[in-house]
């Protein structure tokens, strides 16, 4: 998970329907899309013999190594399990780009938004212990919850909090936690966002919802959710290299370090860096570090109904439940529905469940065939499209289906939004005009989301501070009242910042594009204090 994540979607030719609470589910749970059961038995593919699953394991390494290189990975490490066993476990590159330290199985990397499926678990769990139903008002439960509609409130229910069609725009008030603001101004912040579609209409991916099913779950549990994760995941599961914290991924003596693309160069983030905390504020969303050979663990229990080495953690029908889709995330081929912290993707002969996750310098990809036991972990430590290639390759691979170059497909996708992007960006005109004498857009703005921000001059531009953190933006002149904004946050695309000009010459509210998106980035002037 990160404020601008590259959006995850997911995976039987099937018929879609509308149907009852399957067996052993809550029967008072709202219907879920499900999908016709595979075909017999006698029809599915046999799983590859073992010379086959050598030349498999052996493309699949060479692609990655080529992939790391095209995409200027550092660093990565690779796990399958079938069954109960650990066929595949890899490590290629470095922990930190310029160093001779390896990569190794056992390194932890942060997992990001493959972290909700956890948390999901978690309300499972509560649903199991008949705390909790699924189809339950989440305001009965957590009386302060608030959406921006009244309406909206009352209606919402508990697998409302991790279906993502809320109705806010995607990403709403990811900001936030980049600027320094605590978990729980986030989740009251939730009522400030307009929706930009009705309830339960269309699929928008938010990370705000998590953080109210993570506090949902600590209610019952009577803990943190942090200590949920532990108490009820790690220690069943034996994940004993895991964590949910900055200061143990910051401590870890077997750790990667976190990348950035600058410029084309791929740039070492240091892990005392405070810009890796944003993803631990959103704890539930994508605070969980971990390496593949415990991510092997978690699949096992996913792919087992619920159980793990004799265990039920999660009864099978909550874990069906899970696993259902709920919202369709676009009509392309594969079809590909959000479930709960798991996507659900159409594919040949069964489907993939899976979910990605990016932090500001890694990204993950989880996902299994439940129908045959097959699942795979890639964790890495730049962003790239790397991760998802390199499971679906995997996965035509071992089904026998003919392989695409999904690597391939998604650098030339990249390269087109790139020039897209870049004839996009606004180009001043030939005689630009100057700003106001900056004096004029000096001082304090405020709104309700993210409090008072300072303008000041600073140069021949302004200098904008806001957030707990006092993160400082500048602001180059552009044309007239309009200025661009450097950092951008979140990517590396421009984003503009305009001023609106009262009657007596003087700003009076400044919109920073940047934390726009979801319509909470317009500021108004602050009423000056009296000098005494």
């Amino acid at each position: 998970m990160r404020p601008r994540e590259t959006r995850a979607f997911l995976g039987v030719w099937m018929v879609l329907a509308l149907c009852c609470a399957a067996p052993g589910e809550n029967n008072d749970s709202p219907p879920a899309v499900r999908f016709a059961k595979s075909s017999p038995a006698a029809t599915q593919p046999a799983a590859p013999d073992a010379q086959q699953r050598k030349a498999i394991l052996a493309d699949l390494d060479a692609y990655a190594r080529k992939g790391m290189k095209d995409w200027k990975v550092p660093g990565m490490a690779v796990a399958i399990v079938q069954g109960d066993e650990i066929v595949y476990a890899q490590a290629f590159g470095l922990k930190q780009v310029g160093t001779s330290d390896p990569v190794n199985t056992h390194t932890v990397f942060q997992i990001g938004s493959t972290t909700k499926a956890f948390s999901a678990a978690l309300v499972a769990m509560q649903v199991d212990a008949g705390k909790v139903k699924w189809d339950d008002r989440v305001i009965d439960h957590l009386p302060d919850f608030r959406m921006q509609d009244p309406w909206v409130t009352r209606e919402f229910r508990v697998v409302d909090l991790m279906a993502q069609r809320s109705g806010m725009p995607a990403y709403a008030g990811d900001a936030q936690a980049l600027l320094g603001f605590p978990r729980e101004h986030i989740i009251h912040s939730i009522r400030l966002i307009k929706p930009v579609s009705s309830f339960r209409s269309q699929f928008a991916y938010v990370n705000n919802l998590w953080l109210v099913a993570g506090q949902l779950a600590a209610k019952y549990e009577e803990k943190p959710w942090e200590q949920c994760v532990i108490d009820r995941i790690f220690k069943p599961l034996g994940m004993s290299e895991s964590s949910v914290d900055a200061e143990s991924f910051r401590k870890a003596k077997n750790v990667t370090t976190t990348h950035v693309l600058r410029d084309g160069k791929v740039v070492a983030i240091p892990n005392d860096s405070p810009t890796i905390d944003w993803s631990y504020v959103y704890g539930p969303a994508g605070a969980i570090n971990s390496n593949v050979l415990d991510m092997t663990r978690w699949l096992r229990l996913q792919m087992h109904d619920g159980a793990f080495e004799g265990k039920q953690l999660i009864s099978p029908g909550s874990l069906r439940f899970m696993h259902s889709p709920k919202t369709a995330t676009s009509a392309l081929d594969p079809m590909q529905y959000y479930c709960q912290g798991w996507i659900y993707r159409e594919n040949c002969p069964y489907p993939i469940l899976w979910h990605n996750g990016g932090t500001l310098g890694c990204k993950t990809m989880v996902a299994f065939v439940p129908e045959a036991k097959i699942g795979i972990v890639v964790l890495s430590n730049l962003i790239s499209e790397l991760p998802e290639s390199l499971a679906y390759r995997f996965f035509d691979r071992f089904f026998g289906n003919e392989p695409k170059d999904y690597s391939a497909e998604a650098l030339k996708k990249r390269a087109e939004q790139q020039k897209k992007a870049k004839g996009q960006a606004p180009k001043p005109p030939a005689s630009p005009a100057p700003p106001l004498p900056l004096e004029d857009y000096a001082g304090q703005y405020a709104n309700e989301m993210y409090g008072t921000l300072h303008v000041a001059p600073q140069g021949d531009g302004l200098l904008v501070t806001l957030g707990p953190r006092k993160v400082e933006l500048t602001l180059k002149p552009f044309h007239r009242d309009t200025f661009e904004i450097q950092p951008s946050l979140f990517d590396d695309a421009p984003h503009w910042a305009e001023f609106r000009i009262g009657p007596d010459g003087k700003a009076t509210e400044l919109t920073l594009g940047n934390l726009n998106d979801d319509g909470c980035g317009v500021f108004t002037r602050a009423a000056e204090t009296p000098t005494p």
